[in-house]
């Protein structure tokens, strides 16, 4: 294989390769792309859906919650357990510093009503009632506004619950909404669920109350116009490359042909005499004739001239 053409296949291989990552990472943000559709349309849908007692999306407290139910409004009968309360750090709110408020929350009967008799009574449900802002100077010493006492009916939407955080908190806070962390933090007992939820109502209400939690986001992303790049730099590295091994190998064979020296043309006789090639054709370079050697130029010969009439002149004397 001749070094331009190793030069161009290189060129093609590093062009394909630079073409299936490019067609990878394209699937990958499309992927993306796919799932924050399905994820923007969970939210409006269930977002305005009517409110359902908790057990018909969680017949069981160990009950895993599913991405369809996510933001679903729920209703459940029981009580805070205010002692429990317990603080959420690091979780801004629209770009603001800001604690949640994690408040236990006993049930009663999670049919609200709706069944003969009460279910899952006996369960604790975390519930982020709001969120409040820190101290004037950054203290963590906050006193959220109380939760309402005795028995009411909460609406909330639910959420998955978060996984566990190991980083250090301070005593009554916590890192992360994971319902086993939250309820040691507050020192309550019970079996809770793997999803916690977002307080919307509450009756009897009570005022003051924490800060209204925001709207989920249903920006969609530049994950498709990403995808769509990804395809097109694919192609275009793939063309480019494959362009560059095609003049690789044109350069090859003009140099190939440089190289070979083009061939004498033959003379030419015409009733014996041999002539010229054409013009087009290239013709040797004719040797010096054998010829005598001239002596110097006129002014050469005027001064020899000159010398032997002076020699001359002293011969007669």
């Amino acid at each position: 294989m001749s070094p331009a053409a190793r030069r161009a296949t290189g060129l093609v291989l590093v062009g394909v390769a630079l073409a299936v990552v490019c067609t990878f990472l394209g699937f990958w943000q499309w992927g993306r792309h796919v799932w924050r559709d399905g994820a923007i349309a969970v939210v409006e849908t269930n977002w305005s859906a009517e409110p359902v007692p908790l057990d018909t999306v969680l017949p069981t407290s160990d009950a895993p919650l599913t991405d369809d139910d996510l933001w679903q409004r729920v209703t459940v009968v029981g009580h805070y357990a205010s002692d429990g309360t317990v603080l959420l750090r690091n979780r801004p709110v629209n770009g603001t510093p800001a604690y949640h408020v994690l408040v236990p929350f006993v049930v009663e009967d999670a049919s609200a009503g709706e069944a003969a008799d009460p279910t899952q009574a006996g369960s604790v449900l975390v519930v982020d009632r709001g969120w409040v802002p820190p101290g004037s100077d950054g203290s963590v010493d906050v006193t959220p506004p109380a939760a309402p006492e005795g028995t009411i009916t909460l609406t909330a939407r639910l959420r998955h619950d978060e996984p566990a955080s190991n980083r250090d908190a301070p005593a009554g806070q916590v890192q992360a909404i994971s319902a086993e962390q939250v309820l040691a933090a507050g020192g309550v007992e019970g079996d809770t669920y793997e999803a916690y939820v977002a307080m919307t109502a509450e009756d009897p209400s009570v005022e003051p109350v924490p800060g209204t939690l925001a709207l989920p986001s249903t920006d969609p992303g530049s994950h498709l116009s990403y995808a769509f790049q990804w395809w097109t730099f694919a192609l275009g590295g793939l063309v480019a490359f494959s362009l560059a091994a095609r003049r690789e190998l044109q350069d090859g064979r003009t140099a190939g042909e440089a190289d070979v020296p083009a061939p004498a043309a033959p003379p030419v006789t015409v009733d014996g005499v041999e002539l010229w090639p054409t013009r087009d054709t290239p013709r040797p370079r004719p040797s010096a004739p054998d010829v005598p050697r001239r002596r110097g130029g006129r002014d050469e010969d005027a001064e020899d001239a000159l010398i032997d009439a002076q020699l001359g002149e002293q011969d007669s004397r």
